[in-house]
């Protein structure tokens, strides 16, 4: 053991600052998961705060909670069916692109708005879709329409958020497919042009059987996401005349904890929602493992 940890040295001290980071910002803050069993308040602590076992969980008989869960569903399952695809298929729309100076520009304007904070990203989108002024409404406008409420309209509010999303991450996700991609012996694709096969055959034949376990990698981690689906993004956008639809999880623990005072409440919901995303990473993971073999574990 020792010999192996002297052989390794230095790998061992470049890991070492994440692990530590890893240690403090996720196993110690785990101990606030007993505020879901106790009834805390300003002016108590974790420790000494009396126990009042499930009680917490009572938001479960709360029906506003589950409109919040289906809100949150929606999200989800939009931004899995639209988002996770895209940036596989933008990786093999950039790998048939034969000319390198082209396919590069492609690739740096894909993934740079990855680079805008969300804050940022929500003042773009209310400077072209406002009511009064905006690019998009004054296109309408020219073209003979009637402006539209995007930013209070609860039939516009998930397109919104999915489209941003695509708009923001595409590029930046293709960078792992792209990668996969590189990893192929060229040699394979020699003998499908020898065989006669075109460029959507190679792409059915080999490229995508060649990305399929980084694929299968990505889809287990964007598991726990799925239930966050991203407050950073929707709570900018959010407002009175969209909270029907817009209120999910995350900004009903938020609007719950902070703002509300029941804290008790917020963390057993946070417990809630880490459980189902375990549970969705572990069936993820062993779907992958009996269709191509491939998984975390």
């Amino acid at each position: 053991m020792l010999a192996r940890v002297a052989k390794y040295r230095w790998q061992y001290v470049m890991i070492a600052p994440a692990v530590v980071l890893l240690f403090l910002f996720s196993y110690i803050p785990m101990a606030g998961i007993q505020v879901a069993f106790k009834d805390f308040h300003l002016g108590y602590t974790i420790w000494n705060s009396p126990w009042v076992g499930w009680d917490n969980f009572s938001f479960l008989q709360d029906e506003q909670f589950w409109v919040v869960v289906k809100n949150t569903l929606w999200i989800a399952v939009l931004k899995l069916v639209f988002g996770f695809p895209a940036p596989i298929i933008l990786a093999l729309l950039i790998n048939e692109v034969r000319h390198s100076k082209f396919k590069h520009f492609v690739q740096s304007v894909s993934y740079l708005p990855h680079f805008f904070s969300w804050i940022v990203v929500a003042y773009i989108l209310q400077s072209m879709l406002t009511l009064d002024g905006g690019l998009v409404n004054q296109f309408i406008t020219k073209l003979g329409g009637n402006p539209i409420f995007f930013l209070g309209s609860t039939d516009w509010f998930r397109p919104m958020i999915v489209g941003s999303g695509l708009w923001k991450e595409v590029g930046w996700n293709t960078i792992l497919y792209l990668a996969a991609i590189t990893t192929i012996d060229p040699q394979q694709y020699e003998a499908a042009k020898v065989e006669g096969a075109g460029r959507l055959a190679q792409i059915r034949n080999i490229t995508i059987p060649g990305m399929l376990p980084t694929i299968s990698i990505v889809l287990i981690l964007s598991m726990p996401s799925l239930i966050a689906v991203g407050m950073d993004q929707i709570y900018p956008l959010m407002n009175p005349a969209n909270q029907p639809v817009a209120d999910v999880l995350d900004t009903y623990i938020l609007r719950s904890g902070l703002q509300q005072g029941y804290f008790g409440m917020a963390t057993a919901i946070g417990l809630l929602s880490s459980a189902i995303s375990l549970i969705l990473v572990l069936i993820t993971n062993q779907t992958a493992k009996r269709i191509n073999g491939e998984g975390l574990w």
